[in-house]
């Protein structure tokens, strides 16, 4: 007669620490890697280490060094992310051949094919994603970092020489006082780049043409640091004016926003000081983030300001009839 174990008797679990103790003695540990030195300690038979590729790699040896009295494997996963980071180099040694490693590439064309996930979603995540990100995601091409987010190519397909005909329908406002320029994008309802100003003034002046320009027009304007007070100030006047304040996440979820668009061709832009900064600009990998920006010494408030008016434009079904 064979003795039948209940599930729940093969192991007991403690939340607080993240535990699972078997019935064997042995235990299996959850942690993070936010913070590299809760890390160390005792010895592992064996890890996975899921998301390597968005951790630190300090955290990466901290783990190494555990496994060293045991011999232990560790499984490493991750999307890529671009060429320079620690992930994407440890893993070309692996498919290097680097002794006692191992290197495997799945894509969504394998998941397709052993029927995980439907066909149709490999067109639809093209659609919804900037190229490079769809590629790294999806496919698992690495992007050179400090690559162009919105590909060249695309720009050129969305130039126009003249500015638009029509009414503006979104605004896009990028702030500044010196060094940087204060810019204003408007957009028709065709999304063709119908109003463009660059300018460095002080900050009354730069109040003044604001609102003498955007009235009562629905659109977004850069609130981050400095500019929230004269951001107050200007949507005392131009109520329907939204502030958006920069932070390198929101900056990443505008700038993939206006990346999808441009690659969609959704968009007309300026020939000139927007498209030249569109091309210069460039993005590369920092922590579990991606950071949009110009190169250093070079300029993206045309950027930010088309990126802005774009949200803009995609916003205004979302909110009041009232905005127009």
């Amino acid at each position: 007669m064979k003795a039948y174990i209940k599930p729940k008797e093969l192991y007991t679990t403690n939340s607080t620490k993240m535990r699972i103790t078997l019935v064997t003695g042995g235990t299996i540990e959850f942690k993070s890697a936010d913070n590299p030195d809760n890390l160390y300690g005792e010895d592992v038979h064996a890890a996975v280490f899921d998301e390597f590729t968005r951790a630190r790699e300090q955290a990466w040896w901290a783990l190494r060094s555990t496994l060293t009295a045991t011999g232990g494997k560790c499984k490493m996963i991750g999307n890529v992310k671009g060429k320079k980071n620690w992930g994407h180099k440890l893993g070309m040694k692996a498919k290097a051949g680097e002794p006692n490693y191992a290197y495997y590439r799945i894509t969504v064309v394998d998941a397709i094919r052993e029927g995980i996930i439907p066909a149709e979603e490999l067109e639809q995540a093209r659609r919804d994603l900037p190229e490079e990100v769809f590629k790294e995601l999806y496919m698992a091409e690495a992007s050179e970092d400090g690559a162009n987010p919105f590909g060249v190519g695309h720009i050129q397909n969305c130039i126009i020489d003249k500015l638009a005909e029509g009414e503006v329908v979104a605004y896009g406002i990028d702030i500044a006082k010196s060094v940087d320029w204060t810019v204003i994008i408007g957009l028709n309802k065709d999304r063709e780049m119908c109003y463009f100003a660059r300018f460095q003034k002080d900050w009354q002046m730069t109040k003044a043409f604001i609102i003498g320009i955007v009235g009562d027009k629905f659109g977004y304007i850069d609130s981050t640091g400095v500019g929230n007070p004269v951001t107050e100030d200007i949507r005392k006047v131009c109520r329907k004016l939204v502030g958006y304040n920069f932070t390198p996440m929101s900056k990443q979820n505008l700038m993939e926003q206006l990346a999808i668009d441009i690659q969609n061709g959704r968009l007309k832009i300026l020939a000139g000081v927007t498209v030249d900064e569109m091309e210069q600009f460039e993005f590369s990998y920092s922590g579990s983030n991606v950071k949009y920006s110009a190169p250093s010494g070079m300029h993206d408030d045309a950027v930010c300001s088309l990126a802005l008016a774009n949200f803009a434009f995609n916003d205004r079904n979302k909110r009041s009839i009232n905005v127009w």
